[in-house]
């Protein structure tokens, strides 16, 4: 292993702060890597979840407390006894990723080497707290990981170090997900390792080619089959698994089914549609076991549905309990279907 930083000075004294599963993986990197003492572990508070509302910790709680790390929850910064309990901790750096809290300028100030941050994508694009999802819904070919310079701003500050990541046509958030957490946490200590060797630039970002990633919110999950396939399949991948991609389906008097949000799973492109076409959203068969529903260009096949309170169902089997007539349909080869 490469010299590792803070040799001949001891370990880096780190103080990691971040929640969900993309944090941890960085957490667990940097635990495994010689040239950090990780003196404390701050995540959001414990929240209420599932049907029962009970409270459970975040996973990077979890990875802290079976490896006998101290943990931390303020619920923000803004009182006194948050920052001093930081101040007494005395850490050399900060490692933020994924943490869901503002850190203002007095935190920042704390560490002796400031603090730096893994971000979901290649900045100044995708900018705040959904880089994955908007990076999917907008069709983009490539994301990748950024490791930044932190300060006041919304992931704002300089760049340290980056390396893309290509996205494939079919990856929803969940496996984008998983691909960039690991890459995070090797980045994260290949950028330690570096800044011990003094090996590190810092790279202004441009502002102009600044982009911002909102929050998702639940609504945006629903799916309008009034556009081309390819939106269509942009939105399903990046709303899986949260929210999820739903539309309302009509129902069907003939079956006795009435109208109700069916949420579906990410599915693929399908053939284009036939003239005259049929209006967008409607059901035109089962198309090698998947069902095809029309969008303006192209059918969009779908492999799995989950109606209102009941289970996941293949397509053939929501086709068989839920439509008076669903054929099976022969799909094209296309080369660009």
């Amino acid at each position: 292993m490469a010299a590792s930083a803070g040799q001949g000075e001891g370990k880096l004294r780190i103080v990691f702060m971040g929640t969900p599963e993309f944090a941890r993986i960085s957490l667990e990197h940097l635990h495994a890597w010689d040239g950090a003492e990780i003196v404390a572990v701050y995540t959001q508070p414990d929240r209420p979840c599932g049907r029962g509302r009970k409270c459970k910790p975040s996973d990077v709680k979890v990875f802290a407390m079976e490896h006998d790390i101290p943990v931390l929850q303020p619920e923000n910064f803004k009182a006194d006894k948050a920052v001093e309990e930081l101040a007494v901790l005395a850490p050399d750096l900060l490692i933020v990723a994924a943490y869901g809290l503002i850190l203002p300028q007095r935190v920042l100030d704390i560490p002796r080497e400031g603090a730096i941050n893994v971000h979901g994508s290649l900045l100044p694009k995708y900018r705040g707290a959904a880089p994955i999802q908007r990076a999917i819904m907008n069709d983009e070919a490539a994301t990748g990981i950024t490791i930044m310079q932190m300060d006041a701003g919304m992931d704002t500050g300089d760049i340290l170090f980056a390396r893309s990541l290509f996205i494939g046509k079919d990856d929803t958030a969940e496996t984008l997900h998983d691909e960039l957490a690991e890459l995070g946490g090797k980045l994260l200590v290949e950028a330690l390792e570096r800044k011990g060797q003094n090996k590190l630039v810092r790279i202004p970002q441009n502002d102009a080619k600044a982009t911002y990633a909102a929050k998702l919110e639940k609504h945006e999950g629903e799916i309008h089959w009034n556009q081309p396939a390819q939106d269509v399949h942009n939105r399903a991948r990046a709303m899986h698994p949260w929210p999820g991609a739903y539309f309302t389906w009509s129902g069907d008097q003939r079956t006795g089914k009435k109208e109700q949000r069916l949420v579906l799973t990410p599915g693929s492109v399908g053939f284009t549609l036939p003239e005259p076409q049929p209006e967008p959203g409607t059901i035109l068969g089962i198309c090698e076991g998947m069902l095809a529903i029309a969008c303006t260009d192209k059918a969009y096949l779908v492999p799995s549905l989950k109606p209102a309170g009941k289970k996941l169902l293949t397509a053939e089997a929501f086709a068989c309990g839920y439509l008076d007539n669903c054929p099976n349909v022969v799909c094209p080869d296309e080369d660009d279907a």
